[in-house]
């Protein structure tokens, strides 16, 4: 791929919004029926959303009405790469995490698309064991502040029976220089960046390093507090959110929420998908996702799965459902999510879950844009015929990016690969 590829088409219909439009990303291979990993991501940044897509190019549309009419803005890439993680930098910059045998870093001009630097996780992790996915090095997380960039990488092995990570937060100046680094054998899966302090989720630890949850100093790269649920095997945390004087922790170690003080005292914990006998089977759920602000906390959970194997008959009363959380620990609502989401998007009080498929029942009803307000529940619903796989909203605008997916009992393709855009 090069950097002089023509930007995408641009896809006429509208979104059934006044001031909504679709925008064509391209013809990738359609995602399956159990497709969970990550592999489009979005932001928006200076009137633009940022998009990333399967093949490792980042384009910019305007989302003004009509803007998007004249086509990307720019358009560059990160050459056999997935761009599964981006946010804006500091100093006029974009900030893209790649999925690859690489794994990179990049920090590229908001402005022209132009490659200011970028660091190859690998060269700190170690290339792939082999030529899957699974294996192939993977920036988790980016995020900045007006001073630096801060990005979390891991890299998976396997032998025989035995699982093993090697991981990397890393800490850059605004040209592309390693401040700090912070390593572990465990699996990152999340970050979080609020004053000064840089938060870490660790969905598996089966090495030596014990802790689900890290908070740094952003600054130095040195712990502040580490947090564990304290439960049997390496199953941990699943995401992280800050807040003055605390932490909220999606618990897939446990299957809880929780919310604890600025040492890593816990304040208090609510039970989200834990086993429960649902006819012959003891079923559960991963609590997935949490923001937190001062006004609440929204949890999101995932697909249910047996205590025994990896098939289940029944389904668990939480799986894919948000639970809106008060600052005491009260749950004040719950609705459902309808499928998969693999991250969310936030503003404020607004929480927005790009649903995908149900992991086993496959209704594709439930695909789209849906969003919560933290303290009083359901919001919005912006429908797709694919599955909406990442998003972002400000204040005036929530933009998606749709998949096309292809259930496996042989049923068409549906929907498209597109970059939607809707007024709030």
């Amino acid at each position: 791929m090069s950097e002089s590829e023509s930007d995408p088409a641009l896809d006429r219909r509208e979104s059934g919004d006044v001031d909504g439009f679709a925008v064509s990303l391209g013809d990738p291979r359609p995602a399956g029926s159990r497709h969970m990993w990550q592999r489009s991501a979005v932001a928006i940044s200076d009137g633009h959303a940022i998009a990333g897509t399967v093949d490792g190019r980042i384009s910019a549309f305007p989302i003004a009405s009509s803007g998007h009419r004249d086509g990307a803005a720019w358009t560059t890439t990160i050459p056999d790469e997935y761009a599964v993680s981006i946010e804006s930098g500091p100093e006029g910059t974009i900030v893209v995490g790649g999925r690859g045998e690489d794994g990179i870093v990049a920090a590229i001009d908001a402005a022209t698309g132009e490659r200011r630097w970028s660091h190859r996780s690998a060269a700190d992790l170690g290339g792939p064991q082999k030529e899957s996915l699974f294996f192939l090095p993977y920036v988790v997380s980016v995020a900045a502040d007006g001073e630096r960039i801060y990005a979390a990488a891991r890299r998976y092995e396997r032998d025989g029976g035995d699982r093993s990570f090697r991981s990397v937060v890393y800490a850059f100046d605004p040209d592309g220089s390693v401040v700090w680094t912070y390593r572990t054998d465990a699996s990152p899966i999340a970050t979080d960046l609020r004053e000064g302090r840089l938060a870490v989720a660790y969905n598996r630890c089966p090495g030596d390093h014990g802790s689900g949850l890290v908070v740094l100093d952003a600054a130095t790269g040195d712990e502040r507090l580490t947090w564990d649920p304290g439960s049997e095997g390496d199953r941990r945390v699943g995401d992280v959110s800050l807040l003055p004087g605390g932490v909220a922790v999606a618990s897939h170690g446990d299957h809880r929420g929780y919310r604890l003080d600025d040492t890593g005292r816990e304040r208090w914990s609510v039970d989200l998908a834990r086993p429960t006998e649902v006819g012959d089977e003891t079923l559960y759920a991963y609590p997935n996702h949490v923001h937190a602000t001062a006004e609440g906390v929204a949890f999101v959970t995932g697909n249910t799965y047996p205590e025994e194997g990896r098939e289940a008959e029944g389904r668990h009363s939480r799986e894919h459902t948000i639970v809106g959380v008060a600052p005491d620990g009260t749950e004040r609502w719950h609705a459902s999510v309808g499928g998969w989401v693999s991250g969310l998007a936030v503003a404020g009080r607004t929480v927005a879950a790009p649903c995908a498929q149900h992991f086993r029942d496959r209704d594709p009803a439930v695909h789209g844009l849906r969003s919560y307000d933290i303290i009083e529940g359901a919001m919005a619903i912006l429908p797709m015929e694919g599955v909406a796989t990442a998003a972002a909203i400000d204040g005036r605008r929530a933009v998606a990016i749709e998949e096309p997916v292809e259930y496996h009992d042989g049923d068409a393709v549906r929907g498209e690969y597109r970059l939607h855009v809707s007024a709030r």
